[in-house]
């Protein structure tokens, strides 16, 4: 059964041979039915799986009635499970911000740093078939374009979604042949939500005109993901031709007034990625608004963006900068290497002292052992400077300031993000990890550092 998640599997690399995969577990039917198929699969490919249970608090008895059957589902089938809780209630209220996105993003944010402290390569989600058709026609009524009309993505970097073709029917089919057991969340019989009164009135009409709807709305995105793919492969070569001058972009206007209508906005959401302004890409009528500004004659025209992005034309080529000041820097400070040191004006702290690496010490972005051989000379935290360069474990080198481009680092605050360097090398960068060529060996004398940020 669930071929469909074998195919998914091995066409996006959802399974890092000889890793770990962490699974996102709420206890309901398709959570615990991608954590008995991956747990199952597992010991056939050598790959490990551990559990991870977010308790949004929202639900009272049943919210804790959740958290204790996964954990205790997973202790008797010897599987490791990871469990947090946050009061989403208080965080959405704080922020202004609606009861889903808040819980999503605190889930997203538990289950990276579950995965960040176990070394899991891969966090797997268990939306399936009938989740991306719904997330689909939800985007229909709303109005959309390409983008929102290919659903729900199978990977997004380390995210995986192996059932993502696999319809809730034979989910629930391979439930019952296992003789595994769930949780229902009460909320999903509430259709004061808009996705449940989709999936509960909507849905069933239209599986009553085609009973295999989901699995042709399954096909019909995997053509426009295709489509989708294709057009953003061609943005991003046209948007590649974009120089940096400094930490601005410019390009000439002829790349971006000469593509067509499909590609032209794309080039424009590329270049503002690439700004990596906390992700912030403007909106249609933004990206209309900037590839007019390039097929326009006015030769000084100025848009502002959200987030402080500045675009302005400038005769024949046009500009992508800030309107935002950059952050004050801080003041260099030498690692104590016995002990605590504080970066003042940073976000950061950092506790190092002398150990002996071990076999199984942990390794991630926060957590790391350095080679105590490989430091030339004094040591210390500081802001990047140009030419910063590092190889991250598992990863290729690239430099300090591309590091913080594709992870979308705000640019006013990549000075405030301190680079730990020697005399000759960088050893690490907070909030990504250690350079791989200077981690200690098992065995070898070590400096152990944890990174900490006071933002949590």
């Amino acid at each position: 059964m669930l071929k469909n998640a074998l195919r998914l599997i091995e066409e996006y690399d959802m399974v890092p041979a000889g890793g770990l995969v962490l699974c996102a577990v709420s206890g309901g039917a398709d959570s615990m039915c991608l954590l008995h198929f991956l747990h199952a699969l597992g010991r056939k490919e050598r790959f490990s799986v551990a559990a991870a249970h977010y308790n949004h608090c929202l639900r009272g008895e049943e919210s804790d009635r959740d958290a204790a059957f996964v954990a205790q589902w997973c202790k008797a089938h010897g599987i490791v499970c990871v469990t947090g809780a946050g009061d989403v209630g208080s965080r959405a209220a704080r922020q202004g911000t609606g009861i889903e996105e808040t819980a999503r993003a605190m889930r997203y944010e538990f289950f990276a740093r579950a995965a960040g402290e176990l070394g899991a390569g891969r966090i797997a989600t268990a939306h399936n078939a009938d989740d991306n058709a719904e997330t689909v026609l939800l985007h229909l009524t709303r109005g959309s374009g390409l983008q929102g009309l290919t659903g729900i993505p199978p990977r997004r970097d380390a995210v995986v979604r192996p059932l993502l073709t696999t319809a809730r029917q034979e989910i629930e089919s391979y439930l019952a042949l296992h003789g595994i057991p769930h949780v229902e969340d009460s909320t999903n019989t509430d259709t004061a939500f808009t996705r449940n009164r989709l999936r509960r009135e909507v849905m069933p009409i239209l599986k009553a005109l085609n009973p295999r709807f989901t699995e042709s709305m399954a096909a019909t995105i995997r053509t426009l993901r295709a489509d989708h793919d294709y057009l953003n492969a061609r943005a991003a070569e046209l948007a590649g031709k974009a120089c940096w001058a400094g930490d601005d972009l410019v390009m000439d206007t002829a790349h971006i007034a000469g593509a067509p209508a499909a590609v032209a906005p794309r080039i424009v959401r590329r270049l503002l990625a690439l700004m990596g302004d906390g992700g912030v890409q403007g909106t249609s009528a933004h990206l209309s608004a900037v590839v007019a500004l390039a097929r326009g004659d006015d030769p000084s025209a100025i848009l502002h963006l959200p987030g402080g992005i500045l675009v302005q034309r400038v005769y024949g080529e046009i500009l992508f900068t800030t309107a935002l000041d950059p952050l004050p820097s801080f003041e260099p400070v030498t690692l104590n290497r016995d002990g605590e040191t504080v970066i003042a004006g940073s976000t950061w702290r950092a506790l190092c002292r002398a150990v002996v690496a071990g076999k199984d010490s942990p390794k991630n972005k926060h957590t790391f052992y350095l080679n105590c051989d490989m430091i030339n000379g004094v040591a210390q935290f500081r802001p990047r400077r140009t030419g910063d360069t590092i190889a991250l474990p598992g990863r290729g080198s690239k430099t300090v300031k591309k590091l913080f481009i594709d992870a979308k680092v705000p640019r006013r605050e990549r000075e405030r993000i301190p680079v730990l360097a020697d005399e000759s090398d960088v050893l690490a960068v907070a909030g990504f990890g250690p350079s791989r060529r200077h981690l200690a060996k098992p065995g070898e004398p070590a400096y152990k550092i944890e990174m900490i940020s006071t933002d949590g």
